[in-house]
């Protein structure tokens, strides 16, 4: 018997080569299908119930586990994009030719890369502050705890990154990846108190990153 090109674990489908091009793929067409059923009732409900509906039965698809895809290349990211703009394009019933930018704007949804960057600093903030399993944050280490040489603030919010080998695979693991994320955050979301204050402060941080002024 061969062996699997592709494994799912937890729902997640994950390449030999851990490109996660699968688990794109298949979430992309899980996405447009429903996508396509919304389709052929969207004259039939008002826009804040099919804006509930995309909301619930769309988004969450496309933000399962979607950590896992920090780090990929951009035509890959375009992907999941797609699914945004489609969403964004029915839900204001405009054409396919319109600039999606004010749409997306107007919903207020963060764009592909920034949903990523979102979960994966929540998960940053969980595990610095006790909210996290044991698992996850054993991989997070302030940076003020754990090298007193360099003579960082006690108050220091970094996180150590660690070394990696391969910059393709190794820079997208969950302890760099997620630990290059929380040291460039601004210092306004990183020390807040609590985690709805955090993820209030994220979002506006990382909405003026999709939609710069």
């Amino acid at each position: 018997m061969l062996p699997s090109t592709t494994v799912r674990d937890l729902g997640v489908l994950i390449d030999s080569n851990v490109a996660m091009r699968s688990c794109v793929a298949y979430t992309v067409s899980g996405c447009f299908a429903v996508l396509r059923q919304f389709r052929s009732i969207r004259h039939s409900v008002s826009d804040s119930v099919f804006h509930s509906l995309v909301v619930s039965l769309v988004m969450p698809r496309l933000d399962y586990c979607n950590a896992t895809l920090a780090g990929l290349p951009a035509s890959q990211l375009s992907r999941l994009q797609s699914v945004l703009n489609a969403a964004a394009r029915l839900k204001h019933r405009s054409s396919r030719y319109e600039h999606v930018t004010p749409l997306l704007r107007n919903l207020h949804w963060l764009q592909s890369p920034e949903r990523i960057d979102f979960k994966l600093a929540v998960l940053a903030y969980r595990c610095l502050h006790g909210l996290a399993p044991r698992y996850l944050s054993d991989y997070i280490q302030s940076v003020a705890v754990s090298n007193r040489r360099r003579l960082w603030p006690l108050s220091s919010s970094q996180i150590v990154i660690r070394r990696t080998r391969l910059s393709t695979v190794g820079d997208r693991a969950f302890s760099v990846a997620e630990s290059r994320l929380w040291n460039s955050l601004p210092t306004d979301a990183t020390s807040a108190s609590t985690l709805s204050v955090f993820r209030n402060r994220l979002k506006t941080y990382l909405f003026s990153q999709s939609f710069p002024p």
